[in-house]
């Protein structure tokens, strides 16, 4: 029988972590990587890739980054292709690249709307796929993090946010993750999602400029917003041995705010 602290080793285990140069992305790859996984990162901008290599390998953690544009389907098998010339085989998936957009539902501008659900939804679809096929149903093996949100599990309240297209999107990668949980889950892969709340980083920030991070905090049980440090527990969980029998589950990390 493992330990508590056998069962969270990644030491060994390799990692894709899409969106991973800034943010909650980041987040997790420290997370992943300071558990022993050897990661790679992929972002659409190789500067910010160099930066966050840097960043991860002064501390101590195995990174490189390819450079991908996952709106662009083109992108993607080369992107999975030069992952396993790298790893091998890729034993664990992170799908956080996504976008979001701002506008009143009756003026939503309908390329806005494919913009968002293009690499919010349909991007995810075509990176597990493509995982799934090149190593994790060979190899019988996989642990699949996708990133949704709480907009996912609900609207906005009047005068907030109006982000109809990030919210659908967000929706749709509940319940892909619960149904490819079940598709899935006879080769061995686990199939999970992280719905945060909020957390600094550049998509939430014009949110947290005009509703305020104190107004935000205050809809919260706990009275605070995510840190840098909130979602390394749950994804550690799920894409570890310690989950391994945790399977089409979305954990809220939102300090309460979804429960109220």
């Amino acid at each position: 029988m493992r330990t508590t602290q056998e069962l969270f080793s990644l030491a060994g285990k390799t990692a894709l972590i899409t969106g991973g140069s800034r943010g909650l992305g980041l987040q997790m790859a420290e997370a992943l990587g300071e558990q022993g996984a050897k990661i790679v990162i992929s972002s659409r901008k190789q500067a910010d890739l160099d930066e966050a290599c840097a960043h991860l390998k002064a501390r101590g953690i195995d990174a490189s980054a390819i450079a991908a544009d996952l709106a662009q389907e083109a992108h993607i098998q080369p992107l999975v292709d030069e992952t396993m010339k790298r790893l091998g085989h890729i034993d664990i998936l992170i799908n956080n690249a996504g976008a979001s957009w701002g506008a009143a539902a009756e003026d939503y501008p309908v390329e806005a709307w494919d913009k968002v659900m293009n690499l919010n939804i349909r991007s995810i679809f075509l990176v597990t796929q493509a995982v799934g096929k090149a190593s994790m149903i060979p190899r019988k093996y996989g642990r699949i993090v996708n990133i949704a949100s709480i907009a996912g599990l609900a609207g906005n309240p009047p005068g907030t946010m109006k982000t109809i297209a990030y919210n659908t999107s967000k929706g749709a990668v509940v319940n892909f993750t619960r149904t490819l949980a079940g598709e899935w889950g006879p080769y061995g892969i686990t199939v999970n999602a992280i719905a945060p709340g909020f957390f600094p980083s550049k998509m939430t920030k014009g949110v947290l400029e005009s509703i305020g991070e104190e107004a935000l905090a205050r809809n919260a049980p706990l009275g605070r917003i995510g840190d840098d440090e909130d979602l390394k527990g749950a994804t550690l969980l799920f894409a570890s041995d310690a989950g391994k029998h945790i399977t089409g589950q979305t954990l809220a990390v939102d300090g309460g705010v979804s429960a109220v």
